[in-house]
């Protein structure tokens, strides 16, 4: 063989490796690629997640807040009408007295 030879067929080796290592790093590149849409789309799965979860706790807190407040209406509605029956017995000592 030549040196031209030689040097063509050295040539061809190193375009033949070349080719080669595209073709990894290409493969590489796509795998890499599909990691980062897939973590895109776990992102976006989180952040619905998180948006669920935080209006769920704003309904959690709404209602806990209603649940109050019907409470707070219950001791109210009794407070009144303990006032009532204590009014109602003024009342009714008061008309005894000027009866009398």
């Amino acid at each position: 063989m030549t040196a031209n030879e030689e040097t063509i067929v050295a040539f061809e080796t190193r375009v033949r490796q070349m080719i080669y290592h595209f073709k990894e790093l290409k493969a590489e590149n796509q795998a890499l690629l599909a990691q980062i849409e897939q973590g895109k789309q776990d992102i976006e799965a989180l952040q619905a997640k998180l948006t669920q979860a935080d209006n769920d706790y704003n309904s959690l807190k709404m209602a806990k807040m209603m649940q109050i407040t019907d409470g707070d209406l219950e001791s109210a509605k009794a407070r009144v009408q303990k006032m009532i029956k204590n009014v109602n017995k003024c009342i009714a000592i008061l008309s005894d007295e000027q009866e009398k």
